[in-house]
């Protein structure tokens, strides 16, 4: 009797080892998750396992248990798995040198722009940098001079960006500094003058010869930004960023951070069309590594609504002498996209007015020829004449939206374009139709840098105080479902990355993200509360 127990013990023993043997290795087990793949063959699963930084099975609890073993389990015990965060268009990189600079954002007026100013120490000689102004918020909504700046900093340059990063203003020291005067040749005005004297407000061009004279941080102070950039961008769930217009000394930056471990953000380079970049990346191919990838063209179509830099087809609403501006000429614009489509790289076009949308949609069309798999791209396409849209769909052309920049300019943007022209602006659901998938992103540092208020704005089209009660424009919000989607699958997608990321899928990259509450089903006044607990890249814990 006692020689029969031993036999089954020793059986039994030998069923589980050559069960556990029979199990495949991997790296980490995520189970007892309530996980959302927006993938269509699988859309929930419970568990997942994750070998070499990728997805090699999704299922159930009971089938990932029995089939795998790891010498880390992830017990969610009930929590929300969403794939991955993807910002397709944003700029990290600015955001990141953004974080040295005062913020003035939300300001409500230019004495609090003073105020902040004058809170901060300073150096005699050195710049004083200050980001955020919007005077849309202001009682009086127009460009403020510089009369103040130079009484109060004679000897420091001062360099003001407003919030779109569209204009400046700088006092006499920054305008010295960076060589701005009125024998400056600048296109299209983009030096504001008034009774022979420059007020300080410059735009676009203009404005980039400004930004490029104040200091940039290098060595162990740009890494230290960097580092917390990708620390804030962890902490609300992104995985990956679309950098739009880089220029090649700062990818070369990126992609040395990356490789030595430095940092582990995942990036999409959209390339600045300058001479460095031409010679060194975009004549030579598409550039990639596992996680950087180059291979688009960062066109400037126009400038912003906020500014009156946007490019409409009819005056401005509230000025009637004004119709903005196009920064890049259309002969220019041509080379470029030649250049790309003989280098196999895509073209990414800023387009806020309705003119500036219209001329790119035409030109595009002129190298695409009707349905491709090019994905040429509109960025932001806030104004839409309902007469182009059709382009958007004859030549597959992909808008590239921010939905917060619908709720944060609803206030003023009527002003801006009138009563029936505010109609064809912001329209995400028009634009999606046209080829049924967009890509989502925020414009950080423009917007705040969380996707999930991506998502709210998308699908409420409220601000966060629930204004307005019925959203603006609602006829335009996305579902919840299309409003995911395009901050993780489509994004992916816009960026050539739908076959590694995206969706949680065997073969992808084990991106992912655990939340504390479902967005797609709480109430979606919810939503912005929600809070990310922790961020995966490649199966690693990145928060």
């Amino acid at each position: 009797m006692n020689g029969h127990r031993c036999f089954l013990i020793i059986l039994v023993v030998f069923v589980i080892i050559s069960c556990n043997r029979m199990k495949q290795k991997a790296d980490l087990i995520v189970t007892n998750g309530d996980v959302f793949t927006v993938a269509a063959n699988i859309p929930k699963a419970e568990a997942f396992a994750v070998k070499n930084g990728k997805i090699v099975a999704i299922g159930t609890q009971d089938e990932i248990s029995a089939g795998f073993d790891a010498p880390e389990i992830l017990n969610l015990k009930g929590k929300i798995v969403y794939p991955g965060f993807i910002d397709a268009h944003c700029h990290f990189f600015g955001y990141a040198l953004g974080l040295q600079y005062i913020d003035l954002s939300g300001c409500a007026s230019f004495d609090e722009v003073i105020q902040r100013l004058q809170s901060e120490k300073h150096t005699e000689g050195k710049w004083l940098v200050g980001r955020g102004w919007d005077q849309n918020l202001w009682t009086e909504r127009h460009f403020p001079d510089n009369v103040r700046l130079n009484q109060l900093y004679p000897n420091n340059p001062v360099m003001l960006i407003r919030v779109d990063g569209h204009v400046v203003l700088a006092n006499e020291a920054a305008l010295e500094a960076a060589k701005i005067d009125k024998s400056n040749s600048f296109a299209n005005e983009q030096v504001e003058i008034k009774n022979n004297i420059l007020t300080g407000i410059l735009s676009e061009t203009a404005a980039d010869k400004m930004r490029s004279a104040a200091p940039v941080p290098a060595g162990d102070e740009l890494s230290r930004l960097l580092k917390e950039a990708e620390r804030r961008c962890f902490a609300v769930g992104l995985t990956t960023v679309s950098d739009a217009g880089l220029d090649y000394d700062q990818v070369m930056v990126l992609d040395s951070m990356q490789k030595t471990g430095a940092l582990s953000m995942q990036i999409y380079a959209m390339l600045t069309p300058n001479e460095k970049n031409i010679c060194n990346l975009i004549r030579k191919g598409i550039y990639q590594t596992d996680n950087l990838v180059a291979r688009s063209i960062k066109i400037y179509a126009d400038g912003s609504l906020g500014s009156r830099t946007a490019r409409l087809k009819k005056p401005y609403s509230d000025a009637p002498g004004q119709s903005g501006i196009i920064v890049t000429s259309p002969d220019s614009m041509k080379t470029l996209c030649r250049m790309a489509l003989d280098n196999g790289y895509q073209v990414n076009t800023h387009c806020i007015g309705d003119s500036a949308v219209s001329l790119v949609l035409n030109i595009y069309a002129d190298f695409l020829k009707g349905r491709n798999d090019l994905r040429w791209r509109i960025e932001h396409a806030q104004v839409v004449d309902p007469a182009d849209i059709h382009l958007f769909g004859d030549n597959s052309i992909i808008p590239s939206v921010q939905a917060t920049h619908a709720t944060s300019d609803m206030n003023w943007a009527e002003n801006r374009l009138g009563h029936e022209r505010i109609k064809d602006a912001y329209a995400y659901k028009s634009l999606m139709n046209q080829n049924g998938w967009l890509a989502n992103g925020t414009d950080f540092p423009i917007e705040n840098i969380s996707p999930l208020l991506t998502f709210y704005a998308a699908v409420s089209r409220k601000d966060l105080k629930g204004f307005p009660e019925g959203g603006f424009e609602p006829e335009n919000a996305l579902s919840r479902e299309e409003a995911l989607q395009s901050i993780t699958i489509w994004a992916a997608k816009a960026n050539f990355m739908e076959k590694t990321k995206g969706s949680l899928e065997v073969g992808k990259d084990a991106d992912f993200v655990i939340l504390d509450q479902d967005i797609l089903h709480v109430p979606i006044e919810r939503v912005p509360s929600t809070h990310v607990e922790n961020t995966y890249i490649k199966g690693v814990r990145m928060k």
